[in-house]
């Protein structure tokens, strides 16, 4: 995720990265402004006196009306999935200080104490990784018969959480904690869990193809017909019109796809690294400083 200050128009207006649209889109840019020249052309050399053209203003105006409701219902729809993602985040970073509050709290042993302040990171870490391309056992940090039985499952992070309940269920039979207190846990266990699960609908449940495919299509024939429109005012700068009206919708449609799955490494993705990171030192500071 790119840090920014939103206040400095210049640097945003002459920023240049991998997130800039133009970077992404300069070939098909270069080949809308080749077709609606071409249309442009066909127009003024052959059909200079189809008047009836001029009529069409009108009528891109209303069809103008109709994209821009639909690209505004397609970037909100892919915003909300992108804040959504973020206070599962939140979530899981508030989750863990509670938890590792608690834990401190209770007359646990050092050993216990360091087997907290490592797994619950873990989930962080690995929740990180799943909601990529499947978790990397490297980052974790595992004793050695831990990773005997981690590398075995298929869905890490719920791993940890069983193995985080198992570790407190064993503490509450030798009577350390009180049952409300291990309710009190559990819940924020049970919140790991629940936080995830919408991570993976967020992830496995993009915009409907047909839905997706509809605006583009829409899109591009808008755009290639606009010089229609416009060519008897404008004459050749109406392609210069179709190919920025191009670029500003199809850019529109390029940011929404790229939001929609927050959870991966795009610099408009959110920054599951930093905060893993975060809830590691968060962890470490209150379980280690009570040792």
């Amino acid at each position: 995720m790119i840090s920014y200050d939103p206040k400095n128009w210049l640097l945003l207006i002459f920023a240049w990265n991998k997130s800039d649209t133009i970077r992404m889109l300069w070939k098909e840019i270069i080949y809308i402004a080749i077709l609606s020249s071409l249309i442009a052309f066909v127009k003024i050399s052959f059909y200079p006196k189809a008047e009836a053209l001029n009529s069409l203003i009108s009528v891109y105006s209303l069809l103008g009306f109709v994209i821009s409701l639909l690209l505004v219902f397609r970037t909100n729809t892919a915003y909300d999935r992108w804040w959504e993602g973020r206070k599962i985040w939140g979530q899981f970073l508030n989750d863990s200080r509670n938890l590792s509050v608690k834990l401190a709290s209770y007359n646990l042993t050092n050993e216990e104490k360091e087997f907290f302040a490592r797994m619950i990171p873990n989930f962080a870490l690995a929740s990180k990784e799943h909601l990529r391309q499947g978790c990397d056992i490297s980052i974790l940090k595992l004793t050695e018969l831990e990773l005997q039985e981690v590398v075995r499952k298929s869905h890490v992070p719920v791993y940890i959480v069983q193995m985080l309940s198992r570790k407190i269920e064993l503490i509450k039979k030798d009577g350390r904690i009180s049952p409300e207190e291990f309710l009190c846990v559990d819940r924020i266990l049970n919140s790991f869990i629940d936080g995830i699960g919408a991570c993976e609908r967020i992830k496995s449940t993009p915009i409907p193809f047909s839905y997706s495919m509809f605006i583009k299509k829409f899109i591009f024939l808008y755009v290639i017909s606009l010089p229609l429109a416009f060519v008897n005012i404008f004459g050749y700068w109406s392609a210069f019109i179709s190919t920025f009206v191009f670029y500003a919708l199809v850019s529109m449609e390029i940011l929404a796809e790229e939001i929609e799955d927050p959870f991966g490494q795009d610099e408009n993705d959110l920054a599951t690294d930093s905060l893993s990171e975060k809830i590691a030192a968060n962890c470490s500071e209150i379980l280690k400083h009570s040792l």
